[in-house]
């Protein structure tokens, strides 16, 4: 049986900021950007989290929740650092360490369970939740960093199991006990369980991965059916060895992957109400979320389009058709997506592209956008990227030069996000 472990910094660009600021110990501290100008909270501390303060909330906004907050901007230079020394502790423990994010490790003890264990531990899981334990403790002992750490027969329940642990615990999902501890969770802790999934399944009445286990009778088709699908799996599949590790602050879009979500989004310095340059600015990421769910070798059935104004008042619209990877036909959903969407008369902040429900193309997908019977434009794009890199040939419009005021694309920081 797998044995899962997630390890999860807690708050860790403030504790870091902390060690290098023991003044700040104990205060209410955000990390992010100006609270006078753009930017968004990369991490909060709990001091200010009391106060409705959260991660990927705009600086502004937390600067109005919680006046009295350290605001320090991010020094991204020198987090790695400490993420790595994290990751070479949770090493002298199992060699399947696989990094999530900068902030985020898993770690597989397969094989391990024997190696550690003692006449004092009664099952192999009391053995790795033992082990666990040690490694909180030398992560604070040798680098000051608390951390919670979630145990659990696949990642997803990992990751969920962290939540519980919080702050600085650790939480053992026990073979047999997947149910009782996932039911009374809100749906949104399923990981790739999204906004737009969430309101939907609101709608049908289910707000609890309980409710969700036993949704009403609209069939194998329903959306609560699929997601109940998804997180019975997620309780009770048995995943394989953790995939090939994933490089800190960029995309990681391991061959196969179906589990969560692939995602693009744009920050603009100045906001645009020029509707040709947003739909440009969103043809760029189409052609970004295509080019990767290509590389996982999957195809999308989901396409959510993220569209911020001005004022932070931010929109969801998703759509679901048949799966592709196909950038023309996912722009004619996102196209659509952003004319029926965008109907306030004013400027866009933020735009984003997700691409989810990832499917395998298989026998039973006899469609042009398989992987099989790829179409020849897309063949011919990726082999030339390959040899000379991604920005060697673009879609037409998105060649056009960068009108003043765009900032650069966030690519797949879904691991920067952290929710507590």
């Amino acid at each position: 049986m797998a044995r899962i472990a997630c390890l999860d910094l807690d708050t860790f660009f403030v504790s870091v900021e902390r060690l290098l600021d023991p003044s700040l110990v104990g205060r209410p501290v955000v990390i992010g950007g100006d609270p006078r100008g753009r930017g968004v909270v990369t991490s909060a501390s709990y001091e200010v989290r009391a106060y409705g303060v959260r991660s990927g909330m705009s600086a502004w906004e937390a600067s109005r929740l919680a006046p009295h907050a350290i605001f320090r901007p991010p020094r991204h230079g020198i987090y790695g650092e400490w993420a790595a020394r994290v990751r070479t502790i949770a090493e002298r423990r199992t060699p399947l360490v696989q990094t999530a994010s900068i902030d985020e490790f898993f770690l597989d003890f397969r094989g391990c369970e024997r190696l550690w264990a003692l006449p004092t531990d009664a099952t192999p899981e009391d053995t790795v939740l033992r082990v666990c334990t040690l490694i909180r403790g030398d992560v604070f002992a040798e680098t000051g960093l608390p951390c919670s750490l979630g145990i659990g027969r696949t990642r997803s329940l990992a990751k969920m199991a962290t939540g519980k642990a919080k702050p600085a615990g650790v939480w053992l999902v026990r073979p047999g006990q997947e149910e009782a501890f996932v039911r009374p969770l809100p749906v949104r802790k399923l990981p790739g369980l999204g906004p737009v999934a969430e309101a939907a399944l609101a709608e049908a009445g289910i707000v609890t991965l309980g409710q969700l286990l036993d949704p009403p009778a609209e069939g194998e088709g329903s959306l609560a059916a699929a997601w109940a699908a998804r997180l019975r799996e997620a309780m009770e599949g048995e995943p394989p060895p953790l995939a090939p590790d994933r490089p800190a602050f960029r995309e990681h879009d391991p061959r196969g992957a179906t589990d969560g979500s692939i995602s693009n989004e744009r920050t603009f310095h100045a906001d645009l109400a020029d509707r040709r340059l947003v739909r440009e600015q969103v043809r760029g990421l189409v052609e970004r979320v295509a080019w990767r769910v290509r590389q996982r070798e999957v195809l999308a059935r989901t396409l959510t389009l993220k569209l911020r104004y001005a004022d932070f008042h931010t929109i969801t619209r998703g759509t679901t058709g048949p799966p592709t990877d196909d950038e023309r036909r996912l722009l004619e959903r996102a196209t659509m997506l952003l004319d029926t969407a965008w109907t306030r008369p004013a400027p866009i902040r933020l735009v984003g592209i997700q691409l989810s429900n990832l499917v395998l193309p298989g026998p039973q997908l006899a469609l042009p956008s398989s992987r099989r019977a790829r179409p020849a434009p897309s063949r011919a794009i990726d082999a030339v990227r390959a040899r000379f890199g991604y920005d060697a040939i673009r879609l037409g419009a998105a060649l056009h030069a960068e009108p003043p005021g765009l900032g650069a694309a966030a690519g797949g920081l879904a691991g920067m996000r952290r929710t507590p």
